[in-house]
């Protein structure tokens, strides 16, 4: 098919060019312009020093059609696969190039849209954020975003973002953007406010999503790793603690049909208290120390606090 798409966009093609333009060898450009011939599809080489493969007669794909928007639209919704699927990416790719040239730079910022990363990370999230359809449309338009921003641990800030790209992890959505050329992280459930302004994104060049999303999970990794606990849990708990601290966050390292020793890693001992406190009897021991005076902390303070 996207041999196709090509000789409609431009016409008449050698072999060299559809091997060019479609990554791949001459010889299997002129193999498929061949194969296309044999199946009845009105391809035919013209001689001489202008020639080429031509598609004669009006011959047409269920591609062919598709209007600017029309293109953009099943780019935005197939083009999350191209994220997990190496053979995928490779046919996004020539699907793409081989699109009426008007049409590339829209289908492409489409296609580069959403990424998607299986692996799971903490717990899912309850609902989908309404700020997912708006940010998918300003990474394709290539618009500014005006947004406030909550942390968890921060005061709400408004901030004028260029949007990259979206990330889907375990059902929670990511913005990929940048400020004034620097690289940052949003998650869009702790968007509060956004609007989608008329000023032009600026991308930085040669700009790859999906390497910067390996970039924000390897330092989330780091910080999720500055502590780290050696426990014994009765083995009917290890599934939820996994729920509880995310399963890249537990190793099991023992193992019998009434305990499991794990290590858990999170990014403080506090982190690490809070997630275990409701485990009472099923936590049968906790290394270091600094994580077992943090439980201990933890208990002194609901006691006081419910007037035990």
């Amino acid at each position: 098919m996207a041999t196709i798409l090509v000789m409609q966009a431009r016409g008449r093609v050698t072999a060299a060019e559809l091997a060019e333009e479609l990554e791949t060898s001459v010889a299997t450009a002129r193999r498929d312009l061949e194969a296309l011939s044999a199946a009845g599809i009105p391809v035919y080489p013209q001689p001489g020093r202008n020639g080429g493969w031509q598609l004669l007669g009006g011959a047409r794909t269920d591609l062919s059609g598709l209007t600017s928007v029309e293109a953009r639209a099943l780019f935005l919704l197939v083009g999350p696969a191209a994220s997990v699927d190496p053979e995928a990416k490779s046919a996004l790719r020539k699907l793409v190039r081989a699109l009426p040239e008007t049409f590339r730079a829209d289908a492409q910022a489409a296609a580069d849209a959403v990424l998607i990363d299986p692996a799971k990370w903490g717990e899912p999230a309850r609902e989908r954020s309404p700020h997912v359809d708006a940010l998918q449309a300003a990474i394709v338009e290539r618009l500014r975003v005006r947004l406030t921003y909550a942390a968890w641990d921060k005061d709400p800030v408004e901030r004028l973002v260029d949007p990259l790209a979206l990330v889907e992890k375990n059902e929670r959505w990511y913005l990929l953007g940048a400020i004034d050329g620097a690289e940052r992280t949003y998650r869009v459930d702790r968007i509060t406010e956004l609007e989608t302004t008329d000023q032009p994104a600026v991308r930085p060049p040669e700009w790859d999503g999906s390497a910067a999303w390996e970039r924000v999970v390897g330092e989330v990794r780091q910080q999720r790793a500055a502590a780290i606990a050696t426990v014994v849990v009765a083995t009917s708990a290890v599934p939820w603690l996994r729920e509880r601290f995310g399963r890249e966050s537990v190793e099991t390292l023992d193992e019998d049909e009434l305990t499991t020793t794990l290590r858990i890693t999170a990014p403080t001992d506090t982190m690490l208290a809070r997630g275990l406190a409701g485990w009472g009897a099923d936590l049968l021991s906790v290394e270091p120390a600094s994580v077992r005076e943090e439980l201990a902390r933890l208990g002194a303070e609901l006691v006081a606090r419910m007037g035990f």
